[in-house]
């Protein structure tokens, strides 16, 4: 398989480059694209300009060789909860979905963009650069005030949690609660605005006529280059509403609870990529680093190790999905019990969005503030981890805190 990678003459930012696919693919019926924005393979963004994501599971691409930081295409998609979820419920969409790109666009981490292809996919240069050069379009969205479960729902699932933790079932779980509202118009046009507004570390978008994911995420689940692999799990929260929070970032590094939350998740990490990586290899180079996020700080860790020559990406998914900031310690009774206390499915939520490179290798984030749009309905899944220590009514502002950016963005408010 040939890879190729060419500069394109234009100054188009992603967000305006991804509205313009968006329009003219769906003036002319064509699959929409795909994006992955912020900090992706070394990039700023790659868009996919059409790709067709349906429902399967994750493939396993051979890999090919190619200069380093170039993508050349590869599986956009993502692994949604359910698909792990031991009660066997799902959400509105489906448990997978992947579609195959044999082009890309990348915007390097100077800002250049290139049109990257496999096997010579995709349009010519001049092509592209005469399209990127159309007039922004007018895409835009409505949606109703989300509705909430009732804050005693979400208060008396937290209690029941600390009592698990108290009776040493396990240490720590993730417990969430689903916003829903209804949603009209264009969820490009919302990813378009949450990328220029809310500048997400791992956003994420992937469509079909079987819905839209529209992922705003902070956090990376996996980044596996060659055999390299490292994961950067989140845990740990505090209000970041403005200058007036500055000092939550010193607070929320000396805080017992978020540090054990982050140590604890962190040593599930370890133990999870040790399952499947050299032996010695797994190491932590980062511990408790505290990061801006939209609407809040957070406390994260970063976990590497060197996989064992004969894992594949199907082996690495195996040994960590979901992702464990996201279900709890020790995983299989967090899994138990996440599906004893929640009402419903989570659907995407949880899961891990990204692209399966067959020149780069894989990247993954785990899909955390992320709406999920279907037939006029959008969701929105906040939650946090929960230690003996939690207290219902703290947990359930984190979760206020949490979706705040999302809500202001959905009714079109500025950040």
């Amino acid at each position: 398989m040939r890879v190729t990678s060419r500069a394109l003459r234009t100054n188009v930012t992603p967000s305006r480059a991804f509205s313009v696919l968006a329009h003219h693919n769906a003036a002319r019926g064509l699959p929409p694209p795909a994006m992955l924005s912020g900090e992706w393979f070394g990039s700023q963004a790659v868009i996919a300009p059409s790709v067709t994501v349906s429902p399967r599971d994750l493939p396993v691409p051979s890999e090919v060789d190619a200069p380093p930081g170039v993508l050349g295409g590869g599986w956009f998609g993502y692994l949604s909860y359910d698909s792990a979820d031991p009660s066997g419920r799902s959400g509105a969409l489906p448990a997978a979905a992947w579609g195959w790109a044999d082009h890309v666009l990348r915007w390097s981490s100077s800002g250049t963009c290139f049109l990257e292809s496999l096997d010579g996919g995709g349009p010519s240069v001049s092509t592209m650069e005469s399209l990127l050069s159309s007039p922004p379009p007018d895409l835009s969205w409505a949606a109703g005030p989300l509705r909430r479960p009732l804050p005693s729902e979400h208060r008396d699932a937290v209690k029941a949690c600390v009592h698990a933790i108290e009776a040493g079932e396990l240490f720590q779980a993730n417990i969430c609660s689903r916003f829903m509202g209804a949603f009209s118009g264009s969820p490009e046009a919302l990813f378009a605005a949450g990328v220029a507004s809310l500048d997400p570390r791992r956003a994420a978008f992937v469509a079909g006529p079987w819905g839209s994911v529209v992922s705003f995420s902070p956090e990376l689940f996996l980044a596996r280059h060659g055999r390299a692999v490292r994961s950067t799990p989140i845990k740990g929260t505090l209000p970041r509403r403005g200058p007036a929070d500055d000092g939550n970032a010193v607070l929320l590094r000396r805080s017992a609870k978020d540090v054990a939350e982050n140590v604890m998740i962190t040593d599930l990490v370890r133990n999870d990529l040790g399952r499947v990586c050299e032996v010695g290899s797994v190491t932590v180079p980062s511990l408790l680093r505290v990061r801006p996020a939209p609407g809040v700080w957070h406390l994260d860790s970063t976990v590497t190790g060197v996989l064992r020559p004969t894992v594949s990406d199907a082996e690495l998914l195996d040994a960590t999905f979901p992702p464990g900031s996201v279900t709890g310690a020790p995983k299989i009774r967090a899994l138990d019990l996440i599906a004893e206390l929640e009402p419903c499915g989570r659907g995407v939520y949880t899961g891990a969005i990204g692209l399966v490179s067959p020149a780069a290798g894989l990247e993954l984030n785990v899909a955390i503030r992320t709406f999920e749009i279907r037939a006029g309905a959008i969701s929105l899944g906040v939650g946090g981890g929960i230690t003996a220590d939690s207290d219902p009514e703290a947990e359930w502002q984190e979760c206020l805190h949490k979706a705040a950016p999302l809500e202001r963005l959905l009714a079109g408010v500025e950040q």
